[in-house]
């Protein structure tokens, strides 16, 4: 990393348009900070807040958040390409519609989240909370979503192809209209206790 940043504290900072390359911020607040098109890579961000940050249409690229906490941001056609989150929390922010391509999201927390046509796309999302998330009509294939939370989300019209579903109880949350291969349906009967002949 050629830069480092440790505990430092940026309040409104119009970082429009800015390329943050190879740099570490670690235990660092950002707060009314503008990010919109703003190009993240190769940066880490480890236990990091952000308040109010807007990150319109940025991108992001082989970057990691880890164990942020993201609070009232705006992520408005934001882009993660490779991404590593792990560990962070989303609240009250505005996610659509958000595109994630690979990457690690694994125990990121989204409960209660609007990612109504958000693209997940071969992303890790082990044990991530999507409780009472709204996903109508969003994407999440080839995702490895084993031990992820489920209850009380919406997944009406959501692509779910090719990710791993047997986490999933289709009782406790909306899925009708769904769409899954015949290889998922099966994962899926056999988790209510359906044979299947």
């Amino acid at each position: 990393m050629s830069e480092e940043f440790v505990g430092e504290s940026f309040t409104d900072e119009d970082l429009y348009g800015e390329e943050i390359v190879d740099r570490a911020y670690v235990d660092c607040t950002f707060s009314d900070v503008d990010l919109t098109e703003a190009v993240v890579r190769g940066s880490t961000f480890t236990d990091c807040r952000f308040g109010n940050v807007r990150f319109n249409a940025s991108r992001h690229t082989d970057a990691a958040f880890l164990r942020c906490e993201f609070t009232r941001c705006v992520l408005f056609e934001a882009a993660f390409d490779g991404c590593k989150l792990t560990g962070s929390t989303f609240r009250e922010c505005g996610l659509r519609p958000l595109t994630v391509s690979g990457g690690d999201w694994s125990f990121v927390g989204l409960a209660g989240a609007d990612l109504r046509g958000a693209a997940f796309r071969e992303v890790r999302m082990r044990e991530t909370d999507l409780g009472g998330a709204d996903l109508r009509g969003t994407t999440l294939a080839g995702c490895d979503l084993s031990g992820a939370r489920w209850q009380k989300s919406r997944l009406e019209k959501a692509d779910l192809r090719g990710s791993d579903l047997t986490a999933l109880d289709p009782t406790t949350a909306e899925v009708r209209g769904a769409l899954i291969t015949a290889e998922q349906a099966v994962v899926i009967a056999q988790a209510l206790g359906l044979e299947l002949r």
